[in-house]
């Protein structure tokens, strides 16, 4: 398990923040549901739902136990009574029957079983209830996945990465519609959407990578990540031919579902 530094996540994940915003316009809530936010994170997002919903309630939960205390203390109970964050596994749900609606943002290419989440899913919401989530999709990052494995499989850093395997899982829309399908939904939609992440300059690039390429940075001593870390931007920003203070892009790749409880 990675140890997410919250404070440094939520200053640093402005675009993370954007599509996940732009993924909960999508739900077009009523007001009154009750809404589970799988895999919460910082709970920025979750607390805007929670506004979405006066007369419903929210629960979010993640696995970082520092997520968590970092979401509970900036959205705390006294200004939002119809919230809660709980410290879950998304492959460990045990809620039954209990949400109108399942959101999930940028969380679910994290989990290499996806019919251990969508089975929990599908046992989590009410009859006729909803999921909609997004996630890295098959290609994703495909171009600081090339630096990263410059980089890792050079002689001053391949040592600290020996039987590294892939650390997140991202599928396509078929495989993914077949899951669902599986784990009894009707679904509505399963696409591949093309984005652009814009970083300012290489300092922003860099703080990305920091905050949410774990699975790669953790791996090298604390003391020598930032020397790391500023490589893997450097590579980058050199294979795009940018220059490190131009708005630097990185091309994403999500994958997008809709679905219903049958």
């Amino acid at each position: 398990m990675y140890r997410w530094d919250a404070e440094d996540y939520y200053k640093n994940s402005s675009e993370q923040q954007k599509w996940g915003f732009e993924l909960l316009d999508k739900l077009s809530l009523q007001g009154n549901e009750r809404v589970l936010d799988l895999g919460c994170g910082d709970g920025r997002i979750t607390a805007d739902i929670a506004r979405r919903v006066p007369q419903g309630s929210v629960v979010g939960f993640d696995k970082s136990e520092k997520m968590i205390a970092f979401a509970r203390h900036h959205f705390s109970e006294k200004s939002f009574p119809n919230l809660a964050f709980r410290i879950k596994d998304a492959r460990e749900m045990d809620f039954d029957e209990e949400f109108d609606v399942v959101f999930s943002n940028a969380v679910l290419h994290w989990i290499h079983e996806p019919m251990l989440v969508l089975n929990g899913i599908k046992k989590s919401l009410k009859p006729g209830g909803r999921v909609l989530a997004q996630m890295g999709g098959k290609g994703n990052a495909a171009d600081i996945l090339s630096a990263l494995d410059s980089i890792i499989g050079s002689k001053e850093w391949s040592g600290y990465f020996a039987g590294l395997t892939a650390p997140y899982a991202f599928f396509d829309a078929p495989e993914y519609r077949g899951w669902l399908q599986d784990a009894g939904f009707t679904v509505r939609r399963v696409e591949l959407l093309p984005k652009h992440m814009l970083h300012t300059g290489k300092e922003g690039l860099a703080a990305w990578i920091r905050t949410t390429w774990l699975p790669y940075t953790t791996r090298v001593p604390e003391g020598l990540r930032p020397t790391f870390i500023n490589e893997i931007a450097e590579q980058y920003i050199t294979a795009q031919n940018l220059r490190v203070h131009d708005t630097i892009p990185v091309k994403m790749v999500r994958l997008e579902f809709e679905a219903e409880s049958r």
